[in-house]
């Protein structure tokens, strides 16, 4: 990663308003905040990075990049799911900056001053066998001077690739794009909220549809879509892109549930052939819901929701479409709707035991499931069970 040069400060005011216009076009919070660090990153020359994001008085672990790790290994992504929050209070260098709404600026963070109020928590450095040194971190604070979390880079570098502390002038423009970048990451919020809604809605009529279920395949089916698309060659820009759309269209796969009878819906025992039959239309009423198609999200929303039950040798439904016939997007929902069904507990039945899942997984393979796509579900499978840990179900 090459620090960006510029001639003046008119230049990288008018290069940090360019970069924050195109984030507002980012829909998927995930996605959004992938591109936010990458971008503070980028211009700092910076080499890992987390994002925080409020709720409450905590902090949520809500992202992570580090490129020493991922040149280790590329799949090693199972951090960006980890499960952790910090209070905000004076006691973390994050939870510091959240408090007062006011930046740090770090040398090294191994040898902080004993007369502040924050320290240095070394675990994940004793975890992942990373150093930390130099910090930057700074609040994103909104229009309406809200702090909704923190970005903390770390790991400056110069051109020889040591590490170097951040300078006063990367701060100063860093808290200014992170100012902006914290308006778009307001608005995906709010989106992520209504796609919610929609599915709290789907959930008050079928109790499997629950908010833990569509963020694990949401996220189960971007990290397959990645491997798989870097297997295949797509470049990095399509994929960022794709992805996007890709993980709120697979979490709202089974919204057409919402048209189908609570007689049906909501029946303890086995449905009969003709109710069977009615069960399945919520693909083709989940696919009218986004018929208008004025966005790639609604394309590749229509798409999930009908293809979804759709199977590689073409015994699935509603079309019996066969192979590559069926989009990739409904062929990795596929996958990532079925291993999380099984391997989740539900009200009517016990979770499957992991081994007997992915057993499964592998004998479906050019049957049920894409042979290419049940190849990346198991070179990523670290991160799958992350994600589980990431959103588990409400007891």
């Amino acid at each position: 990663m090459v620090k960006k040069k510029f001639s003046g400060d008119i230049d990288i005011i008018r290069e940090l308003l360019e970069i924050t216009e195109n984030l507002s076009h980012n829909k998927d919070i995930v996605s959004l905040l992938d591109n936010i660090l990458y971008e503070a990153r980028k211009f700092t020359n910076a080499d890992a990075g987390t994002i925080f994001l409020r709720e409450e008085n905590e902090l949520n672990f809500s992202y992570f990049q580090n490129d020493t790790l991922t040149q280790l290994d590329e799949n090693n992504k199972k951090f960006i799911y980890a499960n952790s929050s910090i209070p905000i209070n004076d006691e973390s260098i994050a939870g510091y900056v959240a408090n007062s709404s006011k930046p740090l600026l770090i040398n090294d963070v191994y040898k902080l001053n004993n007369k502040v109020p924050y320290s240095f928590n070394d675990s994940f450095d004793k975890q992942s066998n990373y150093s930390s040194k130099s910090f930057l971190t700074v609040p994103l604070i909104t229009s309406r001077d809200q702090t909704i979390g923190v970005m903390q880079i770390i790991n400056a570098k110069d051109e020889n690739d040591q590490i170097i502390p951040f300078t006063q002038d990367d701060l100063m423009y860093v808290s200014f794009f992170a100012n902006n970048a914290s308006v778009a990451i307001e608005r995906a919020q709010m989106t992520q909220q209504i796609i919610l809604r929609m599915i709290s809605m789907a959930e008050l009529r079928d109790p499997k549809e629950t908010g833990a279920h569509v963020n694990r395949v949401g996220s189960y089916t971007i990290e397959i879509y990645q491997k798989w698309a870097k297997n295949h060659n797509i470049d990095e820009k399509t994929i960022k892109a794709y992805k996007d759309v890709l993980r709120l269209a697979s979490m709202l796969h089974d919204v057409g549930k919402v048209a189908i009878s609570d007689t049906i819906l909501k029946k303890p025992g086995r449905l009969t052939d003709e109710e069977y039959d009615v069960m399945k239309t919520h693909t083709v009423h989940g696919a009218e819901l986004f018929k208008e198609r004025v966005s790639d999200w609604d394309k590749v929303s229509s798409e999930i929701a009908i293809h979804h039950h759709e199977k590689w040798d073409g015994t699935g439904y509603p079309y019996q479409l066969k192979g590559e016939e069926i989009p990739i997007s409904g062929r990795i929902t596929a996958l990532a709707d079925v291993y999380d069904a099984l391997i989740s507990r539900r009200v009517y039945k016990e979770a499957w035991d992991e081994k007997k899942v992915l057993e499964l997984i592998e004998s479906e393979s050019g049957k049920h499931f894409d042979p290419e796509v049940v190849k990346a579900f198991f070179s990523i499978y670290d991160i799958i069970k992350a994600i589980r840990e990431k959103f588990p179900d409400k007891e």
